[in-house]
């Protein structure tokens, strides 16, 4: 455990938005994580242990409120960009491609191709998708606009039926 992780806290609440049921947690330096919908409490447990490990859970929906609601707004159609702090913790590399994921435009889609020649990796297809797929904040860093070169729907972490519903959202409808 690193001297930054001794008696961290992870504060967390749980989200229901439509069908959607899903976690979020924060340090005090910003969001550090979306869950993918319906799954357990216990799928947050096992990631603070993996990249926060003596890191406290508590739950504190108050404190989480600004997160909830810029994604509310989101998903209703009345937010493009995110403006509160975001703590994502991963490879100097995973950085560099989450910062190519936050460059893509609302609305716009990039292939895996595009995000490796932006990090100037072209041949690193495969590691570009390995970063986007350990994105801890989904929504919040647009993974969900990364798609095959052929424009087809590729894996992601919430799920297709979720990625296909922000593409849509982001595309004039509604998640």
């Amino acid at each position: 455990m690193t001297d930054s992780q001794k008696g961290q806290v992870v504060r967390w609440t749980r989200i229901e938005y439509g069908e959607w049921r899903l976690h979020a947690a924060a340090t005090d330096r910003g969001l550090c994580y979306i869950g993918s919908p319906d799954m357990p409490f216990e799928q947050l447990e096992a990631w603070t242990q993996a990249r926060m490990r003596g890191a406290e859970l508590v739950r504190d929906d108050a404190g989480l409120a600004p997160y909830v609601r810029e994604l509310t707004e989101y998903w209703d159609g009345d937010r493009r960009t995110f403006e509160a702090p975001v703590d994502a913790r991963g490879t100097a590399f995973q950085q560099a491609v989450w910062q190519a994921l936050l460059a893509i435009p609302y609305g716009e889609t990039r292939s895996y191709s595009e995000i490796a020649a932006l990090v100037d990796k072209p041949s690193a297809m495969r590691a570009v998708g390995a970063a986007i797929g350990a994105n801890p904040v989904l929504v919040c860093v647009p993974c969900h606009r990364v798609v095959g070169k052929s424009g087809a729907m590729t894996g992601y972490r919430g799920g297709l039926g979720m990625k296909t519903k922000l593409l849509e959202l982001e595309r004039g409808g509604r998640a």
